[in-house]
This record gives structure tokens, sequence and C-alpha cells, in this order.
């Protein structure tokens, strides 16, 4: 049979673990074991909710043994097992676009750690850190051919017929000198207790344990097998009974993440329903997190049996970062994917649990300002998603949610600045639509800052989206400072002299910039700048119509921004004098696309307005 080749990712990633060293090689194994208790609870989900499973003899286990002369390692189960179709998809392939994303990370080398292996779905391939070839013997359970699949990870691999005398995988590793290490029993009984302890299924090590003479020469040896796992579902133990260390070790092999969660949160619930959850916050933000086809990190079990892992409606899209176990003593067995996303008692769980995570990221917020500070700067904006997406949990994420602001160093919450607010504020202020150094130096600031008045920075993307629909905080407004009306709290009245003055000036810039603005005003909020731009109020921001259309929307209007010019600055003043009608235009675009500029979009014509500029510099 041909040798098949690799997908291109495979062959990518291949290369760069085999030719790279990493802090943490052991994990190979989490990977590995982890790969079989997957298997092992699709099969055991199966011989509960499909009759044609119902009969299969089923006594689920993992079994490790190796060989130190021939330098193999083998991992097996007995669970669901792969045909030939899946082992070509399952390990030719990877058809996920995080793939991409995860080599750019691991060709950097200053990120060359294995962190990163397992959080795109290619924790396999790991094993080849450790192995110069692997095999692996698969029977699909309720069939009864086995195949071969084997490799080098070089050259692409071979699928054979096999046989095996019951469903299930083995996966032999041909370690290589630097990987001859774990041929040893106490290096695979440290890896598994270390990282595989509470998997729900019970793993043995196979091994040879020699007897010795009162000379140290070896008498006799046989052969011992040990369970070397605790193999306790740790979510349904009394939180009395378990420690830091126990919660960090399952964390570790729930998420295939090296480092300790950043904090958790365990409920047992009685009464009406009742269930058990063990929910994780990561300390770094999953990779894939905003990818599109972002996996969800919640399993569900139903009396300590799998059910998914798989379903998008056991948290809100906003809560995907958090890792974790939902166990349902209500919801019957064989339940299928479909009414779980009917399902009533599912939903109170859920609603249950999001109102529990919130309560717990208060408490956190309260209490442990730098572990905050952490959960902030990775979790930041799933949280803004949560003030777009759920009404439901408005209040408790206005709590929440952290801004940067003009005032003060770090972030802030909106709770912050209204401690801070002039007695006679009646709003409180942002501006959004760029970089946080573009945001900083607009002119929109200046009467702000002249005053004392707090704004608060949103320079991130999704800021522009979520902040239009929060209209109030507490009793409180939220304007954008870059909103037509968000001046007139200022304190600064309207001169009706001065405006009277000006009108035929602002009829002269409204005539020869025509639709290129929707407006032409006296600005209040100017003191240093000659002129700057603002949005309408029922118009979106130049910036977001620029985003949506980045984001593929086909329908975007084209949105005209209003000017506005300070009449107080020696530019607009000279304007009055000028008479040539050509010079005035030049003036006025050059006031409306250096007002752009500053709040960082890009220009439709930018020769014009060099070419504007040149006439004027020219004079």
């Amino acid at each position: 049979m041909a040798q098949r080749q690799f997908q291109t990712e495979v062959s990518q990633l291949l290369h760069l673990i085999i030719h790279s060293l990493y802090s943490n090689r052991e994990i190979f194994l989490r990977e590995l074991v982890s790969n079989a208790s997957d298997a092992l609870d699709k099969l055991k989900y199966l011989t509960v909710a499909d009759d044609s499973y119902k009969s299969l003899s089923f006594d689920p286990r993992i079994d490790l043994s190796f060989n130190k002369d021939a330098k193999t390692l083998t991992i097996a189960d007995n669970g669901i097992g792969m045909n030939e179709t899946d082992l070509i998809e399952s390990l030719g392939t990877i058809a996920r676009s995080g793939t991409r994303t995860f080599l750019e990370k691991l060709s950097d080398d200053a990120k060359k750690n294995s962190n990163l292996i397992g959080q795109f779905g290619v924790g396999f391939y790991s094993a080849f850190m450790v192995a110069e070839r692997i095999e692996v013997i698969s029977r699909k359970a309720g069939e009864g051919t086995a195949w071969k699949w084997l490799s080098d990870g070089k050259d692409g691999f071979d699928i054979l017929p096999a046989s095996r005398e019951t469903q299930g995988t083995t996966v032999i590793l041909h370690l290589s000198e630097d990987g001859a290490e774990y041929a040893n029993r106490w290096s695979i009984e440290d890896i598994v207790r270390r990282y595989s302890n509470h998997v729900a299924f019970p793993i043995y090590l196979t091994y040879d344990e020699n007897e010795y003479d009162d000379k140290g020469k070896v008498k006799s040896s046989k052969t011992k097998t040990d369970k070397i796992n605790s193999g306790s579902a740790i979510w349904q133990r009394p939180k009395s009974e378990l420690k830091k260390e126990d919660y960090d070790e399952f964390y570790k092999q729930l998420a295939h993440d090296n480092d300790e969660p950043l904090f958790y949160l365990h409920t047992h619930a009685e009464g009406t329903l009742e269930y058990s959850t063990l929910f994780y916050v990561p300390k770094k933000a999953p990779f894939d997190l905003y990818n599109v086809d972002c996996k969800p990190g919640i399993k569900l079990y139903v009396k300590r049996v799998f059910i998914t892992d798989d379903d998008k409606e056991l948290m809100p899209s906003w809560l995907r970062f958090v890792r974790g176990v939902i166990d349902s003593e209500d919801l019957p067995l064989n339940v299928s994917r479909e009414i779980l996303q009917q399902n009533k008692i599912l939903l109170n769980i859920k609603n249950a649990s999001v109102n529990k995570l919130l309560a717990e990221f208060k408490n956190v917020a309260e209490n442990n300002k730098e572990m905050w500070d952490t959960f902030i700067s990775e979790f930041n904006r799933p949280l803004k998603e949560g003030l777009y997406h759920d009404w439901g949990n408005r209040d408790p994420l206005l709590e929440l949610v952290r801004f940067k602001s003009s005032t003060k160093e770090g972030r802030v919450s909106f709770a912050d600045y209204v401690s801070r607010m002039k007695s006679d504020q009646k709003s409180i202020y942002y501006i959004s639509g760029g970089d946080e150094k573009t945001l900083r130096a607009s002119p929109l600031l200046e009467a702000y800052t002249a005053q004392e008045i707090e704004v608060l920075i949103m320079d991130d993307e999704i800021d522009d989206i979520v902040l239009p629909h929060i209209d109030k905080y507490k009793k409180w407004d939220v304007k954008a400072v870059n909103r037509a009306g968000a001046d007139e709290e200022l304190g600064k009245k309207k001169d009706k002299k001065a405006e009277k003055e000006i009108q035929p000036l602002i009829d002269r810039i409204k005539k020869v910039l025509g639709d290129r603005v929707k407006d032409v005003k006296l600005s209040r909020r100017l003191l240093d700048s000659p002129s700057c731009i603002v949005a309408d109020e029922n118009d979106p921001t130049i910036q977001m119509a620029q985003m949506l259309k980045a984001m593929g929307q086909i329908e975007v209007p084209d949105i005209k921004p209003i000017l506005e010019i300070n009449g107080d600055h020696p530019i607009v003043a000279r304007i009055r004098d000028i008479e040539d009608e050509a010079r005035v235009a030049d003036i006025a675009g050059v006031l409306l696309d250096q007002a752009l500029l500053v709040e960082g979009i890009k220009l439709k014509d930018p020769a014009d307005f060099v070419k504007r500029l040149n006439r004027l510099l020219t004079l």
C-alpha cells in the first residue's frame, strides 16, 4: 500500500515538534491518557444510550506498559476505537482553523513551550517529542476489522489491516534516545499521578518486579499490575476532602494546561435540582478564544457518565474561556444533543452556574486586586461581549468590566469613575474609536481636561459595538464625547452673539465642503485645536462604519461627520478675512482632513489633502 502524506499543517507541526526542545516533554503521556479517557467516555455513553451497544461487555480501563530493552512504551484502552477513516481524519489531518495560529506561536523561538500542546487539538502529535516511530492499532466498537497506523513523523504514514481481540486503541511508542527515560516505572507513575490522577477510569501499569539476593543480584522476577491513579470524579467529592493541589492537578488534565488555574469554583446543589459543578478560570486566555470554531470548555456528565464536551448551550458564549464540568443527577442518560438545547433542567443549571460565576468574579474583584487585574488583562473583552449579548446579566457585568481612564493609571470600573465625579456632573463620559495613544491626544478631550472631568478611554475594537447599547450606569447617563450633544454639560453656555457673527463663515465652510460633512457647527469643546469631528446622535461613528466594512458587512452606510470649528482659533479667525473662495475651500478641506487624521481615520483621498496643504504652504 502506498504511503499516505500528512496534511500540510501536520507536516509543519511535526517538523517543529521533532526539531525543537521543550521545557516539559513529559506532557505527551498526559495527552495520550486524555485521548484514551475520551475514547472510554464515548463508548460508556453509547452503552447506556444506544440499544445496539447495550449488550457490549465493557469494563473500561487504560493499560500502560513498557519494555526498557526494546525502548517502547504502550498505552492501551478498550474505548470506542477507530476504523480506517477515523485514523486518517484523526491522525493525518488537523481540521481546525486555529492550527495556523498555533503554528505561528510554536515557530516563535521565544515561545517553544509545551503549554501550547493540546490547546489546539494536536495532543497526539506531542508523542513525537519522545518517539522516533509510533504504531497505533485500533478497532472500532461494533466492527470486526482492526487497523494499524504507522509513522516516523517525517515521511507521512501507512495504514494496514491488523488484528485486535476487542474494541479500543493501542498506541506503541518506539522511544528515541532522548525519550528512553520514559520506559521506566517510576517516571510513568509520577507523570500519571501528577497529571492524570483524577481521570475517571482506572489506569493500570504493568511492570516486572525483581527480587534480589543478599549480594544484590537478581534472584527472580515477576510481572505485576498496579492501579496508579485514584480514578475518582473529583467534582463529586466533598470540598473538605480536597486540597488545592487536587484541584490544580485535575485542571491540568482537563484543560491540557501546564499552568495552575487562576481560580476555581466548586459547587454541590441539592433540593429541586441535584447537580455538581467544578469551574476553572485559566491564567491565560485560550489561543482560539476569538476563533469562529473556538471549542467550548465545559464537559457535561449525567450521573458521572460523559455526555458531551461540544455543546455551546452549556454556557453563554461570553463565558467560553471557563473550563470545567457539569454533572447532573436529573437529566436522562440517553438525552440527545437536540433535547439538550431545549431542556429546562439544563437551562436552570446553566442560569444558576452563570450566577455563581458572576458572584465569584465579584468576590475576586473586591478582595484580590492582583488576581482580578490578571483576570481583566485576559478576559475583559469577553465580559464586554456579555454586555452586548446577555441582557439578563447586564447589571452584574457593568460592575465587572474595566476601562482605561484619562486621569488614572491602569483600568477603572464604572463605580470607581462615579466615586470621583464632580457633584454637579450628570454623565459618565467616554471616548472610543481608535488606539489608546490617538484617543488620549484627541482634541475632543481638551475641554474635559481643562475642567478636570475624567473620560474613559475605550480603545478595544468591541467598545464601539457595545457602548452605544449602554445608555446608563445606575442613575448616570453614559455619553460618548465624540457625539454631537455631549458638550451640553460642559458649562460653556451658547454665545448667541458669537454664533450670529460666525454664522456666515460656517455657511461658507459648509458650502465648500459640500457632501463631505453632515453639518458644520461652532464648537464649545475646543480650546487649543482649530477643529474636530463628531458623529450625529443617531449615526454610528466613522470608525464603527469602517470596522463593519472590515467585518464584511455589505450594506454599511457612508457616514458623514459633523465638523466643529473653534471660533477663537487664529486659523478660523483668519478665514473670515479671506475673500478667495478657492483658498477658503483649501483651508476648510485641511481643517476637516486633519480632524479626521487626529481621530485615526484613514482619508479617502490623501492626494487631495496633500495638494491642498501644498497650495496653502506656498502662500
